[in-house]
């Protein structure tokens, strides 16, 4: 894909937000909700990619229209300091996913290699999927990788059907439970949180969108699809397994070696997004930079991640993204949507009325998450502090903190 024109289609898009969907980190979340069983699983995860893919979206147009990447969109609302504050916190977070993508997609590869060839070092294989994700960022802007894209993603949609029809041919399906406790909320708050995780990188692609149209469309059709399709592969593993990691599925159906590559495949393919938008996050605040350089730096530091700490489960890491980025994004979608600002304030260093609301949505996050809401955190949360900003938003001029030069 050539990041460096505006000239990505529907398709393109389509294609690659469906390829990004598709990982082992995606089905075992959707592994969490099997206690709900699959009707009333299907049904929170249907409701919160829903809504978590229309918000994704709505952070798209604007990179689209604007012609900007996600975190310096911040600045429309929170300015140029506070959009430093949000490039470090979404460098961590990005730095935390390639992380929990390469040990996850690693350990699925060698369970595989385990029980094929008793091979277990789990650390080559955090090395080597590291090591084709730095590839496959080095090729990004080279002519045949657009090809090389679409092939992985044919493979990918392939796997799909495969773990598709191991599911669908268990009569334990429709009857059966998960072991463990998952309310309705959680699971509803589970979906909408991982596309709402992919907040702060979708702008980095949309800016090259040949038109709104085209950017918005395919990023929706292709990561609503996706990634619901992965959960929903992931409740019926648990619930007829108690097992959703893909790698035994895929034994399973003897596929040996073809399930080694396709896992490889789909934890690069996704991977890569993460480890890009990391580096476009970092030049928002150091621009001098070169973008595919700090994009491998990054993905160096995500390997290392993997391989030194043991990282067992991110339900938790999910809840924390969500945090921070329901009320970030509530506020800048209610300036640029609804309060009509749409353009960036050279003068404005920042502003304190949203950095504080942001704060507030922080803390009333944890406390929907703990009073295990029947819609989730998120949902709630943004429509309080996106009615709040819109009535007090107008009345906090004095609030913003605007450069010397500029008062002169």
């Amino acid at each position: 894909m050539n990041l460096a024109k505006n000239n990505l289609s529907m398709f393109n898009f389509a294609t690659l937000w469906f390829g990004a969907s598709i990982s082992v980190a995606e089905i075992l979340t959707g592994g969490l909700l099997a206690p709900l069983g699959f009707k009333m699983g299907v049904l929170a995860i249907l409701l919160g990619h829903l809504v978590g893919t229309t918000i994704l979206v709505l952070g798209g147009i604007i990179g689209t229209e604007a012609r900007i990447a996600a975190l310096e969109s911040t600045r429309i609302s929170f300015g140029q300091y506070g959009s430093y504050f949000f490039s470090i916190l979404n460098v961590l977070q990005l730095l935390g996913w390639t992380a929990v993508m390469i040990i996850v997609g690693a350990r699925s590869v060698n369970q595989i290699s385990k029980t094929l060839w008793s091979f277990d070092h789990l650390t080559v294989w955090s090395l080597l999927i590291g090591i084709l994700i730095m590839l496959w960022l080095w090729l990004g802007k080279d002519s045949g990788w657009k090809k090389l894209n679409y092939v992985a993603v044919v493979l990918l949609f392939l796997l799909t059907l495969v773990l598709s029809s191991i599911i669908a041919g268990s009569q334990e399906l429709f009857s059966g439970f998960g072991a463990g406790e998952m309310s309705f909320g959680s699971a509803v708050e589970l979906a909408v949180v991982m596309p709402l995780s992919w907040l702060p990188l979708i702008a980095d692609y949309t800016r090259f969108a040949k038109t709104r149209r085209s950017g918005a469309w395919g990023s929706w059709l292709g990561y609503f699809v996706g990634s619901s399709w992965m959960y929903i592969i992931g409740l019926g593993a648990g619930i007829i397994a108690s097992d959703a990691d893909p790698s035994a599925m895929l034994l399973a159906a003897n596929l040996g070696l073809v399930a080694l590559g396709i896992i490889v495949l789909s934890t690069v393919t996704t991977t890569f997004l993460d480890a890009y938008s990391a580096g476009v996050s970092f030049l928002n605040i150091f621009p001098r930079f070169n973008e595919k350089v700090i994009a491998l730096v990054m993905t160096a530091i995500g390997t290392g991640i993997a391989v030194v700490v043991n990282i067992e489960e991110y339900e938790s890491f999910l809840y924390a993204i969500g945090s921070v980025f329901a009320p970030l994004f509530a506020i800048l979608l209610t300036d640029y949507f609804l309060l009509n600002q749409k353009k960036i304030q050279p003068d404005l260093l920042a502003n304190w009325e949203s950095l504080l609301l942001c704060a507030a949505g922080t803390v009333l996050y944890y406390q929907f998450i703990n009073y295990d809401f029947i819609m989730g955190a998120t949902i709630p949360v943004m429509v309080i502090i996106s009615i709040i900003h819109f009535i007090i938003g107008r009345f906090t001029e004095k609030w913003k903190f605007v450069s010397k030069s500029s008062k002169a």
